[in-house]
């Protein structure tokens, strides 16, 4: 943790509202004039596609069936713990980006699936903001979490995420439910010891729960719209948080909890503004006196 220089690291799920969050949060930085150095979680993957599936493989051959991008094997922790705490002590550090597809690779005359080469961050930012996966990860070697000024966690119910994931993977990468299926079951002993534990870790917390069945997620037609959902806002520690304020603001919105705020999904945005731009003001403040 570090006044001059904060960070801000949320970690997400799929099916949360990853985009939505992303872009509020630009939003308050453009329009409150705070210069964010953004660092994107997928670069700090260890592999690029084509070695991720040859790594996979050389898993599975060695008797480790479960090798996924949620655990530490497939992820530079020790590099991004590094840039978390270069970036707390001087402002500065190195970054690289994953490059998903076509069009984000075309400006650098890369394959899709690659890295770009490390860099350094752009000078004199007033805070790093971190969004993927391992904003909040804790290992038996790294701590990720320590780092951080203000993490956030922005997760939806596991049968959702599972929803989210199975239409995705089937629409645009041609998968079969079983090929999705197996690949979650891959994946559940990472989620649950290394994403998991980290929504407990977090000083603000959003869930996105349905209101409509997804008992069985293998068989849903459709993805839940925010509409047909709500968000349930858990503040590690509510001293400071005008409740008040937040109800007044953002309507048909309730406390389940002394800490907890639930809110109907589709004011993701503006509870998003109204919790968020306070919290990104005090530490860009705090910054600012430091200098």
């Amino acid at each position: 943790m570090s006044s001059a220089h904060p960070i801000i690291a949320i970690t997400v799920s799929s099916g949360a509202g990853t985009t939505t969050v992303k872009k509020t949060f630009e939003n308050i930085f453009r329009r409150e004039g705070v210069k964010p150095a953004i660092v994107e979680g997928d670069s700090f993957h260890r592999y690029d596609r084509l070695a991720m599936r040859e790594a996979m493989q050389r898993a599975a051959a060695a008797g480790n069936p479960h090798f996924s991008h949620f655990g530490p094997d497939a992820n530079l922790f020790d590099e991004l713990a590094k840039l978390f705490q270069n970036y707390g002590e001087s402002g500065r550090g190195k970054v690289r980006k994953y490059l998903h597809d076509a069009e984000e690779a075309a400006p650098s005359g890369q394959e899709p699936g690659t890295f770009t080469p490390w860099e350094e961050l752009p000078a004199e930012t007033d805070l790093l903001f971190y969004e993927c996966l391992h904003g909040a990860v804790v290992t038996e070697t790294e701590d990720v979490a320590h780092h951080a000024d203000l993490l956030i966690g922005v997760v939806p119910t596991i049968n959702l995420e599972w929803i989210q994931k199975l239409h995705r993977d089937k629409a645009t990468r041609g998968y079969s439910t079983e090929a999705v299926v197996d690949t979650i079951l891959r994946r559940m002993p990472d989620y649950v010891n290394y994403i998991v534990p980290q929504f407990a870790r977090t000083h603000v917390n959003f869930q996105r729960v349905p209101m409509v069945d997804t008992s069985n997620p293998f068989i849903a037609r459709d993805i839940p719209t925010p509409d047909e959902s709500f968000l349930v806002i858990r503040f590690a520690n509510p001293r400071g948080i005008d409740f008040s304020y937040l109800l007044a603001m953002l309507h048909d919105s309730f406390m389940s909890r002394a800490n907890t705020l639930v809110v109907p999904g589709g004011k993701m945005p503006l509870a998003v503004q109204f919790i968020f731009t306070p919290m990104i003001l005090n530490l860009v403040d705090r910054k600012r006196r430091t200098q």
